[in-house]
């Protein structure tokens, strides 16, 4: 396996990144996820029960082994392959490396909303959306199916994208499956719900802190590739999102939602329904505009320019610590 920030491992990642864009994750090939998923569903449906501290215990238990069991899987599997020819681990680790980014789906994700959307479909646009979101869609207008969306770009693109990325050159196809690992942990048990919010606690807790760096790093990159571009409302937007990202819930998806908002010129958060719940999720970004299907593209287009900067970057210091050593 290539060394960490190297520019073999460099090359690797390219090289994912380019059969990422162009096949994205095709159904018929297994996938790295799917079996995460089904892991972690069969030890959730053993293990979480008993009292408090038990699930806690068993919560943090189960995320140790899937956490690391993952990474050494992958290390495993390239080590045994390099050991028949030099090629064949190097094409495991790009394959492995290619399944843990989202970019061509996200970004596939978010146009198949737009489609209907933009041509004044609402139901088609209402049943695309509730495959990429948790809330309830069945009455949600054009302004809430484009937020949802918009939400969804900002919120993936360090999930999907500048993580797996960030943890890619720093490991390998290890430590990015490794975090693969913790976010699908944290999407299947790390709810604040009756259900998980003890046996999903530590899921939930490392997530948090696997994501802090990526996500405010993938909120100045977001600024950076806008600035590159057109420079379209960038002024105060840097500082705007540093005020507003901790009033979020979340540790972390804040930082990347108000920067979208700020450079869109939109207000996103408010009132969601999950099964009929009122959630109430804090405004961020100001209604310069009223959202719409054309703020759907644009947010893909400032989530290409930030991951292309955010690898730009990692590169950078990937080419210095070359020099340098």
């Amino acid at each position: 396996m290539a060394e960490p920030l190297s520019l073999a491992l460099l090359g690797l990642v390219l090289a994912a990144v380019g059969v990422d864009l162009l096949i994205g994750d095709p159904r018929r090939l297994p996938h790295p996820v799917v079996g995460m998923g089904r892991v972690i569903a069969r030890l959730e449906g053993g293990w979480n029960h008993g009292s408090r501290v038990s699930r806690r215990c068993k919560g943090a238990l189960m995320t140790a082994l899937v956490v690391l069991g993952s990474g050494g899987l992958a290390w495993s599997a390239i080590t045994l392959l390099a050991r028949v020819h030099p090629w064949l681990g190097w094409l495991a680790e790009g394959w492995l490396l290619a399944s843990c980014l989202a970019i061509k789906g996200l970004r596939d994700a978010a146009l198949a909303v737009a489609a209907p959307l933009t041509g004044g479909d609402l139901p088609g646009a209402r049943r695309a959306l509730s495959m990429i979101v948790g809330r309830d869609t069945a009455e949600l207008d054009e302004a809430d199916i484009a937020r949802g969306t918009v939400e969804t770009v900002a919120e993936n693109s360090v999930d999907g994208i500048t993580s797996p990325l960030f943890f890619a050159l720093l490991g390998g196809a290890p430590l990015a499956l490794a975090y693969k690992a913790i976010n699908t942990l944290d999407s299947m048990v790390g709810h604040r719900s009756a259900r998980y919010l003890d046996f999903g606690w530590a899921s939930a807790r490392l997530d948090d802190l696997a994501n802090w760096l990526p996500a405010r790093l993938t909120a100045l990159t977001l600024w950076l590739g806008a600035r590159l571009s057109d420079g379209r409302r960038t002024r105060g937007a840097l500082a705007a999102t540093r005020r507003e990202a901790p009033r979020h819930l979340s540790p972390n998806s804040g930082w990347p939602e108000a920067m979208v908002a700020h450079l869109l010129g939109v207000q996103l958060g408010g009132n969601n329904h999950y099964l009929g719940e009122l959630s109430a999720r804090v405004r961020l970004g100001s209604p310069h505009e009223a959202l719409g299907a054309r703020h759907i593209p644009a947010a893909v287009r400032l989530m290409h320019g930030g991951w292309v900067v955010f690898l730009a970057l990692l590169a950078l210091v990937t080419l210095l610590k070359e020099v340098l050593t």
